[in-house]
């Protein structure tokens, strides 16, 4: 069962970047874009972890910590562009588990998660940023994918699909996991989906799509892509 992360950030391309690098991980995300949609929320499912901006529309995040803090043990990591150690002091002595000081990267912030979940007695295995076997390579962290030596261009889609795999790399992945992870759980009919961009991928990836040897179909379950 994946673990569940509700994100809580009114911007909407971070929300957006950090929904589809948490999705790649296998993490199931949520995302709310102000304190009362957040609260509204935690009312009706609790997360395994929050992961909160402080500047947002209908009040400050530390409001949400404290009200969390009421009912819950919850880990919860902020998020903000504020550099001020008073307001690091702040949050934590609030409740928060950590601060991630805006830009960062998203390995941090996964290991951060880590970090944050292990206290709570949950252990993750350190993220995979580096897939290589024979041919192929692809760097999660510089969403490079390169074939002999040469750069391919992959969608958005296609790299977040490829990126799923290669997370789980040496391991099927079922057609309902690729397309939560992927596409969202409104998703999981939509098995067309899946089909058009693996061949997509294929055909940029595979030396011969019809014979493929690194993304390989698990007939009726799903995909795998091959490991050394």
């Amino acid at each position: 069962m994946s673990l569940r992360v509700l994100v809580v950030e009114d911007d909407r391309q971070i929300r957006a970047l950090l929904q589809s690098s948490l999705g790649v991980e296998g993490f199931e995300v949520q995302t709310a874009v102000s304190v009362s949609e957040a609260a509204a929320m935690l009312q009706h499912s609790l997360p395994d972890i929050v992961v909160l901006d402080l500047g947002l529309p209908d009040g400050d995040g530390i409001d949400l910590v404290k009200q969390i803090r009421r009912q819950h043990s919850l880990p919860i990591l902020v998020v903000s562009a504020r550099h001020q150690e008073s307001e690091k002091v702040k949050l934590l002595d609030a409740g928060a588990d950590d601060y991630l000081t805006k830009p960062f990267s998203v390995v941090e912030l996964l290991a951060r998660i880590r970090v944050s979940l292990r206290h709570r007695g949950t252990a993750l295995a350190p993220a995979t940023t580096l897939h290589e076997f024979e041919d192929l390579r692809v760097d999660l962290e510089t969403r490079l994918v390169t074939v002999k030596g040469a750069p391919i261009h992959l969608t958005p889609t296609e790299f977040k699909l490829l990126a799923r795999l290669a997370r789980s790399a040496g391991k099927v992945v079922t057609h309902r996991q690729l397309l939560v992870d992927v596409w969202g759980p409104e998703f999981t009919g939509y098995s067309h989906y899946l089909r058009l961009y693996m061949g997509q991928l294929r055909a940029k990836i595979e030396a011969d799509p019809a014979e493929p040897c690194h993304l390989l179909t698990e007939t009726g379950v799903g995909y795998r892509l091959a490991a050394g």
